[in-house]
């Protein structure tokens, strides 16, 4: 039997048609409206498609007809406004809506069309995208009633439906290298329904399955960034390809990165005001997490590595690489990704994982009694035409620092225990806003989720706690460290601003972060306890009967910031 064609909408670098293409399909053709992801669409499938509008198939019914009729279809429209990450899950939904109802129209046309050929279709998406989503469409809610009508079918008639059609796949239980978790819709047409692929791998390793592949294992078979050039043969982490270390692109080059982004990632990841702790640098022993489309340092869902050389400070951790997280995504080490790093990085983060979409497409072969492939469909060598190379086998020189914006925001606390966290800031929290320029604020926060009380301290509130603080055990030389070396480094509040925007201390004094983070380890040399303190008649936390010890130890230091900031 000839191969099944097919044709991908949103396809980006090709993550969806790669997993297809390794299982003997031919990729016939891609449509995406950003040209870097359809150069090296083109370039990795030998393809020559022009970056198209999909919302052009809106409009018109005609261009809908005038694509090729394949056998299969998929398209995973752009996650970004669905995502819960973006503008906290605040961003409008509107236009992954508008794109997500276009395509259902392609497919809804190519389905019902007489002598349709279509033998599957699929699409992927964020799991946030199910909530926006009707559950079944007609042809009248896809703009398609004429055209139904022209065909005789009622305009009312269900076109899509999505609700028994529709899945949450995570991509480590198909052999991935990272715990990616995506809602795919589709059906195969015959059997009128989604086929779920069988899971091949799990966490333990049981039940017949395969143990989860983990960073580790990527780690231990791929060389280090930091190796030196050399005509080594290297294996591919996850198939069965062997090319030179010469022809492997986008991954011997640093992606150390600086303390002070490192710095911000590890607060957010293990100190968070509202969420949970995460690994700091990532658990090796794992699946990693999801790889996105932006590269930053500096976030809580940054993916971060400790660095394989030695460093202290600035490049004593690093990003993956280019490579590293194309081979998370499923890419094999000769498929290759045109124009500078952040797009590069964008396509791959856009992606749909390769060992994903092969498990539907062998899903769409045993239903449709077609045999497998005796071995995968891959590219043996690297097409380096055009491509820029990221490689520099050398070190990355740590002279540029990245600095905040003129009013930047501060918010720090040095640890969340008891359900509390007492925070330094330059702006009011409660209200969201900076009252005054130049001010700083102590604060107290109960709970981890939104809305929770907020206890704002006064300035000098520090000193009617230091009788209460004598009485613990380390309270005495906590107080002499505060007081004598930590309240020096307090600069004044213009200038503490100044040095958080510069994110640098001086010779003088420190930056706002450092302070606040150094609170923890004086904590730490005073020996004080864990235990609790009940608040009789004084309250100190309002909203609190048993407070740890530690938090009014930070409340006093804090406040002490803040206060020596505002006097100066």
């Amino acid at each position: 039997m000839t191969k099944l064609r097919v044709i991908d909408f949103f396809c980006g670098a090709g993550g969806f048609s790669e997993g297809f293409r390794q299982m003997g399909y031919e990729i016939i053709n891609g449509y995406d409206n950003w040209k870097p992801a359809v150069d090296t669409f083109n370039h990795n499938f030998n393809l020559n498609c022009t970056p198209t509008n999909i919302l052009d198939f809106k409009f018109s019914i005609e261009s809908i007809e005038a694509l090729p009729d394949t056998e299969i279809i998929i398209g995973s429209p752009p996650c970004v406004s669905f995502s819960s990450s973006n503008k906290s899950g605040n961003a409008d939904k509107s236009l992954g809506v508008e794109l997500t109802e276009t395509f259902l129209r392609i497919v809804a046309v190519k389905k019902h069309q007489p002598k349709s050929i279509l033998k599957a279709w699929f699409m992927e998406n964020v799991v946030n995208s199910k909530r926006y989503l009707q559950t079944e469409y007609t042809f009248k809610d896809l703009g398609l009633s004429d055209w139904a009508e022209r065909h005789r079918i009622s305009k009312n008639s269900i076109a899509i439906d999505l609700y028994d059609n529709t899945t949450i796949i995570n991509s480590a239980n198909y052999g991935s290298f990272q715990a990616r978790k995506r809602v795919v819709s589709g059906e195969i047409i015959k059997n009128k329904k989604l086929i779920i692929p069988p899971q091949t791998h799990g966490e333990s390793g049981c039940d017949g399955k395969i143990k989860y592949r983990i960073i580790k294992d990527i780690k231990q078979n791929f060389p280090s960034p930091f190796s030196t050039k050399s005509e080594e043969i290297i294996n591919d982490p996850q198939y069965p390809l062997s090319i030179s270390k010469l022809f492997i692109t986008d991954h011997f080059y640093d992606t150390g990165i600086y303390k002070v982004e490192w710095k911000f990632s590890k607060y957010f990841k293990t100190n968070h005001p509202f969420m949970g702790k995460m690994s700091f640098p990532e658990n090796e022993d794992k699946p990693s997490r999801t790889i996105t489309a932006t590269k930053i340092a500096n976030s809580r869902e940054s993916i971060i590595y400790k660095s394989e050389i030695k460093r202290d400070g600035d490049g004593k951790y690093r990003l993956p690489t280019v490579r590293e997280a194309a081979v998370i995504m499923g890419f094999p080490i000769t498929y290759q990704f045109l124009g500078k790093e952040s797009a590069k990085w964008r396509m791959v983060g856009n992606a749909v994982c390769c060992a994903v979409s092969r498990s539907f497409a062998k899903v769409v072969l045993t239903e449709l009694n077609i045999p497998k492939p005796e071995a995968l469909n891959l590219k043996e060598e690297s097409n380096l035409k055009n491509v820029f190379n990221l490689n520099t086998f050398s070190l990355k020189d740590f002279d540029t620092p990245p600095t905040k914006n003129k009013g930047a925001r501060f918010r720090r606390h040095a640890f969340k225990d008891g359900n509390l966290t007492v925070t330094l800031s330059n702006y009011d929290i409660e209200k969201n806003q900076k009252v005054a320029e130049g001010k700083w604020f102590t604060s107290i926060q109960y709970g981890t989720g939104k809305g929770f009380p907020i206890q704002k301290i006064s300035d000098n509130y520090y000193s009617a706690l230091e009788n209460l603080i004598l009485k613990f055990n380390g309270g005495n030389a906590f107080l002499k460290h505060i007081n004598n070396g930590f309240s020096d480094k307090i600069a004044g509040a213009n200038e503490l601003q100044n040095l958080y925007e510069k994110q640098k201390s001086n010779n003088h004094f420190k930056e706002p972060t450092e302070l606040v983070d150094s609170i923890n380890e004086i904590i730490k040399k005073c020996n004080v306890n864990e235990e609790t303190i009940n608040q009789k008649d004084d309250k100190i936390f309002f909203y609190k009967e048993e407070v740890p010890i530690k938090q009014v130890l930070a409340l006093y230091a804090i406040n002490k910031i803040s206060s020596v900031a505002n006097n100066q």
